[in-house]
């Protein structure tokens, strides 16, 4: 079914809204053909997991009651379900916080089966419970905790040339995550290149970022808390239960509280780029453990750019359109937003940020992982890639060369991951500086100070 605009579902009834979702869920049980195979990929489990559904007061209790267990079931799909992307009515906040107020009882909730309380800290928190919402059962999206992975030599025929992955390169080891297997999972527990790390992606903000997770001799894992904070995926760490926003890489809640982890430079590029300029690297296979519609789009049309954000309650910014797609870069406490319908028409920026000259390139050819029903199939929106512009003791300005890159200084040809291919520089890398692509709504709730490149 392929979702209607999102601003035309707003005056839908609870009536209809329950008869969707009691649709949906009876649909899921059905294989999704592999976009590229076209064979099926396995019914999956026969039981969701409850969830706290727009308009339900109460979580409800699983169908199977098993035996205790310290980690609750996976769901077949993360919530929202396909086509049901409703803006209102939105999952219930959390109460203005009183003085009776109880954390711990109120986000018991995201627990139902109470076999794995949270032992958070809720005494320390940098965040307004207010701004807190109930979006999924803990763990009802899982995360990736024993990622396997197949080198690119291999046939990998069922990824498109187009489709999006994250790149990851540390010490040479470089990785690509599919977003057809992120968008079911949100995290991978990694090991790249002898540094543990966490690759992430947020849905319903397009935000995915790597992190460090060393934490002094401790080497932390995450799992998704099934929380959102202004529709940004909330982790928490397995070792203290605090709570940690993705799009800062912070800890909110717990007794982590105001600890950052260090950002990895991580870039959203085609397969197809990973492919051709990584052939000893490694992509991440669909052998996760769980049985998901990898492939399919469950947020289907979420990207375009006139609709409203899904379950989000925060300030709004009027620079931009809420799901306008920006490239961010924050540096020596400057920051600024390049906005992607802008790039298509410059895809060359030679900027200064905080002291240090960059250059941010754009270049077709990667689809959008929330577009069509099939990622494949989906719409080209392209890729950014973001690099310090001084290379030896040279500071480099670039210019659009037919889909490539050229620098004024030398006149070598450089490509969007910041390789020079051709000319006197060939062979030479630019220094990747950290960045991120966001939708706009997101990134400005929590960075409003933001300069707009081209305002």
């Amino acid at each position: 079914m392929t979702m209607p605009k999102l601003k035309l579902l707003l005056p839908l009834t609870t009536l209809l809204i329950a008869i969707l979702v009691i649709a949906a869920c009876s649909a899921d049980s059905t294989p999704i053909p592999s976009p590229l195979t076209g064979e099926g990929q396995g019914e999956g489990e026969s039981s969701p997991s409850p969830t706290h559904r727009p308009g339900e007061s109460e979580w409800s209790p699983p169908t199977d009651e098993g035996d205790a267990d310290p980690t609750p079931e996976a769901p077949e799909q993360p919530w929202p379900q396909p086509d049901l992307l409703t803006p209102s009515p939105a999952a219930t906040p959390t109460p203005v916080p009183t003085p009776d107020f109880d954390p711990a009882a109120y986000f018991a909730r995201s627990d139902p089966t109470g076999r794995n309380p949270w032992r958070t800290d809720f005494s320390k928190h940098s965040v307004d419970y207010a701004e807190i919402l109930l979006g999924q059962v803990r763990d009802g999206i899982p995360s990736i905790d024993s990622p396997k992975f197949d080198p690119v030599s291999d046939d990998i025929n069922w990824l498109g040339n187009t489709e999006p992955v994250i790149l990851v390169e540390i010490n040479g080891d470089a990785r690509a995550y599919p977003l057809q297997i992120m968008t079911w999972h949100e995290i991978v527990n990694d090991i790249v290149g002898g540094e543990p790390v966490i690759v992430t992606f947020c849905p319903l903000c397009n935000t995915a970022i790597a992190f460090e997770r060393r934490m002094g001799n401790t080497i932390n894992s995450f799992g998704v808390s099934g929380l959102l904070r202004y529709s940004d995926l909330i982790m928490y760490d397995r070792a203290t239960d605090s709570w940690w926003q993705q799009i800062l890489g912070e800890a909110i809640v717990g007794e982590l509280t105001g600890t950052r982890l260090p950002q990895v430079p991580a870039s959203i590029i085609s397969w197809a780029d990973f492919r051709d300029n990584y052939p000893d690297g490694q992509v991440l296979t669909r052998d996760t453990g769980f049985t998901r519609q990898y492939g399919r789009n469950p947020y289907t049309g979420y990207d375009d750019i006139n609709s409203s954000p899904f379950l989000f309650h925060g300030p709004e910014d009027e620079r931009l359109r809420p799901v306008e797609r920006v490239a961010t870069v924050e540096l020596n406490g400057e920051t600024v937003a390049y906005p992607f319908l802008r790039l298509e028409e410059t895809p060359v920026v030679n900027d200064d940020v905080g002291g240090t000259p960059i250059v941010v390139f754009h270049a077709a050819g990667t689809a959008s992982a929330l577009d069509g029903g099939t990622i494949a199939n989906s719409r080209d929106v392209g890729a950014t890639g973001v690099f310090d512009r001084r290379l030896g003791d040279r500071t480099l300005t670039f210019s659009p060369d037919s889909g490539a890159f050229t620098d004024e200084e030398t006149g070598s040809t450089w490509n969007v991951l910041g390789r020079a291919v051709e000319g006197p520089l060939a062979g030479q890398t630019l220094t990747p500086i950290v960045h991120a692509n966001h939708f706009w709504f997101a990134w400005a709730a929590f960075k409003p100070e933001t300069r707009i490149w081209g305002q």
